[in-house]
């Protein structure tokens, strides 16, 4: 445990911004799996929908530092290439 008052005030930086993480990565990940469900199930207005939906989260957890912007920007790239090729 730490003893330098900064030390302790950095952990609970770090406790609170681990939270925060936890819960944005809890919710693009839930984002992806719904659409990936719309997805399969061929509704291709649900899975458009679905698919901004978790745009606009990872692209918010992406300008937060949660994830890499170009690691968001590629998995939304990723996606949209999946729904594309089952629109066809």
């Amino acid at each position: 445990m730490a003893n330098i008052k900064s030390a302790k005030k950095r952990i609970s930086v770090i406790s609170k911004k681990t939270a925060v993480n936890k819960s944005r990565k809890s919710a693009v990940k839930t984002a992806e799996k719904r659409f990936l469900e719309a997805l399969a199930s061929g509704d291709k207005n649900l899975a458009e929908e679905k698919l901004r939906f978790f745009e606009k989260k990872m692209t918010q957890a992406g300008a937060k530092g949660t994830f890499h912007k170009n690691a968001a920007s590629r998995k939304v790239s990723r996606l949209r290439k999946r729904l594309n090729a089952a629109a066809e």
